[in-house]
């Protein structure tokens, strides 16, 4: 039954309150991985993953310098 009355306010009842609360926690935390998954892959989203890739494998030894050469200018 609904009761409406003077001083009376559904939002600041105890539940919603706690409820206002998780959801603000939900989506703060929503957030931070959006933010924390892209600063780590960051480089991936730039276009640079494939170029630190073969530096790695020259750094390795996996290609010799011509190789890593024309995959440099390639990827260009």
């Amino acid at each position: 039954m609904w009761h409406e009355g003077i001083g009376r306010c559904s939002v600041c009842h105890p539940g919603a309150i706690i409820g206002l609360v998780v959801l603000a926690v939900l989506l703060g935390l929503a957030v931070w991985g959006i933010v924390a998954l892209t600063r780590r892959g960051g480089s991936v989203f730039k276009g640079n993953g494939a170029m630190a890739i073969v530096r790695e494998r020259y750094a390795r030894g996996e290609i010799k310098k011509e190789e890593f050469d024309q995959i440099k200018k390639d990827l260009r």
